[in-house]
């Protein structure tokens, strides 16, 4: 049976507007580090208002950006202990 060593919490903020919303997502990593992301989306003008889609699209890219930025992260991590270039894994 698998034991769970950490766990990461992410933090998603948003910041809206009629026409835009903007997602900034956060994890606080167990060796102190961060690593921050930016997502964004734009309603068209002939859309509905709902800005729960507007969120869901934001947060969505930002989690994205966040998960390469981690991946690039452990990719330099790798490198840095290795002495090597390690080949990064596209999601």
């Amino acid at each position: 049976m698998m034991k769970t060593a950490v766990g990461w919490h992410v933090e998603l903020e948003f910041k809206e507007d009629e026409q835009h919303t903007r997602a900034a997502a956060l994890v606080r990593l167990p060796d102190g580090s961060e690593v921050r992301a930016h997502g964004r989306a734009s309603r068209h003008h002939t859309d509905s208002n709902q800005p729960r889609v507007g969120e869901e699209i934001a947060g969505a890219r930002a989690l994205n950006e966040l998960a390469m930025e981690l991946l690039t992260k452990a990719h330099t991590e790798i490198d840095d202990a290795s002495g090597r270039t390690s080949q990064p894994i596209h999601i």
